[in-house]
């Protein structure tokens, strides 16, 4: 191809736009794509739109024609004019009859199912399986009571006493150590281990414990405490601390006799076995011991207290009788009690009950004020020369 010649630009007024010599349209300049003149297209005439019998006889089909928009306005005003659909009344509701399912007879055994039939495929489905396979236990619901089970548990009827009050009321133990003893295993009612709560048992059976259970009995600890004012006997309150934190090792008398070494685990299950207010002070027993805590605080406790109690006011002798016998607390008569002068401004209160604030109470109701109250005996058991704030343990030969 021949090599065309390079052609000088004339100015820019002049410049004519190059032409092809094929077809004598405009070339683009430089590659620069021709535009398309908005004139041209404007100054075009229309065509003629065909109809579709003439696009049918070229061999075109025509298109379909395009859905017409509807202006919101216009399909509201026609969703106003339509008729509204004419409204159905509420169909009423019968509950459905419930089928009637006799009581089943509780001296009958739980009838066990018949073997399921297999589906229409001739094959049983794995729940079908299950409970042919399982057992009566696993498949039969209970069908006793939680009081028909703990009263069949050893074979009595439920207007039995329970074993664990029985076992208290023999003095073996307290009932929460009667539970905790029965949940291990270690009681056994006329030579048969019984290890579920709640067993009722005959008044006479044959109770037997087992050495574990006395071992582990005989190892529970019991502390004589001489309680300060300003310490409360149980639970912190009102800021208070509990008497019990000051079961600590450096607070043990230096003259506790009983040679035994203090333990963490005395600390264990402890609790207090009656109580001391707080602006009291005096003998304050804690124990592991249920034994010791029921013979203290049980409902037919009669271990005596003593008190010494000063005193502020005039006591006529007809008041002290009153205070050892004649008084009444919350509607109800008190036990008699021993009340006399220990000196010109103490009195000395032996009481067998523990009513809240007793003491205060019934000088109250006699025109004294107790300005004083200390514990000096629990039973046999003494304060004696143990001072306040120290601790020391309950020998073996001291009973309450």
């Amino acid at each position: 191809m021949p090599r065309r010649p390079t052609l000088k630009l004339p100015d820019k007024a002049e410049t004519p736009q190059p032409t092809t010599a094929r077809t004598g349209t405009v070339r683009p300049k430089f590659g620069v794509k021709p535009l398309r003149k908005k004139a041209e297209a404007d100054t075009a005439p229309a065509a003629a739109p065909a109809t579709a019998e003439a696009r049918t006889s070229a061999g075109k089909l025509p298109r379909a024609a395009a859905p017409r928009r509807v202006s919101a306005s216009t399909s509201d005003r026609r969703k106003a004019e339509a008729p509204a659909p004419a409204s159905r009344p509420p169909r009423p509701r019968t509950p459905a009859p419930r089928a009637h399912v006799p009581a089943r007879d509780e001296s009958q055994p739980v009838p066990r199912s018949e073997p399921s039939r297999p589906d229409a495929g001739g094959a049983t489905t794995a729940k079908q399986r299950f409970y042919e396979t399982a057992s009566p236990a696993v498949v039969a619901p209970p069908t006793r009571s939680r009081a028909a089970r703990h009263a069949g548990a050893a074979g009595a009827a439920p207007d039995l006493p329970r074993l664990s009050k029985i076992m208290s009321e023999r003095e073996l133990c307290s009932r929460r150590e009667a539970d905790e003893w029965i949940r291990s295993g270690w009681v056994r009612v006329d030579g048969q281990v019984v290890s579920v709560l709640g067993t009722r048992v005959a008044p006479d059976v044959r109770i037997e414990i087992d050495p574990a259970a006395t071992r582990l009995q005989g190892e529970a600890v019991t502390f004589l405490l001489h309680k300060p004012i300003g310490y409360v006997s149980g639970q912190a309150e009102e800021g208070h601390r509990p008497a019990m934190v000051l079961l600590r090792a450096q607070n043990r008398w230096s003259e506790d006799p009983l040679p035994l070494r203090f333990q963490p685990s005395h600390l264990r299950g402890l609790a207090p076995a009656g109580r001391l207010d707080i602006d009291s002070a005096g003998l304050l027993v804690f124990t592991q011991d249920g034994r010791v805590a029921r013979r203290l605080i049980g409902d037919d406790s009669t271990v005596e207290k003593e008190y010494l109690v000063r005193v502020e006011g005039t006591l006529s002798p007809q008041a002290l009788r009153q205070l050892n016998h004649g008084l009444s607390l919350d509607g109800a008569k008190l036990k008699p009690a021993k009340v006399s002068w220990q000196n010109e401004d103490q009195l000395r209160f032996v009481l067998r009950e523990g009513k809240k604030r007793q003491i205060r109470r019934m000088c109250e109701l006699v025109g004294l004020k107790v300005v004083g109250l200390k514990r000096i005996r629990i039973g046999s058991v003494a304060l004696g020369k143990l001072p306040p704030g120290k601790w020391r343990y309950l020998r073996a030969d001291e009973k309450f």
